[in-house]
């Protein structure tokens, strides 16, 4: 197996599993929040708008991880930083 078929199944590897951990951390991230809002309004129900407020800006925040997961995969599929080295490295 060549170098560029190594780089080529590492930066396949690594894009599915910052996916799906990625995935699944945001996934926990985000039920955690909304199971304690939902506590929280069943406590307070006065309390509503600032907690659903807070609650949007929190899972907001959370989302951005997944997005972040996935930029960086992209990154590894479609512009892979490694590749211009071992192409020059290659004599391509």
């Amino acid at each position: 197996m060549d170098s560029m078929t190594l780089i080529a199944l590492a930066s396949i590897i690594t894009s599915g599993l910052t996916i799906a951990i990625g995935g699944i951390g945001v996934a926990i991230g985000e039920g955690r929040a909304v199971a304690t809002a939902m506590t929280a309004l069943a406590q307070q129900p006065d309390a509503a708008a600032t907690i659903t407020r807070t609650l949007f800006v929190g899972v907001a925040l959370v989302e951005s991880i997944a997005i972040y997961c996935l930029v960086v995969s992209m990154i590894l599929i479609f512009a892979n930083p490694f590749w211009d080295y071992f192409v020059a490295q290659a004599g391509g």
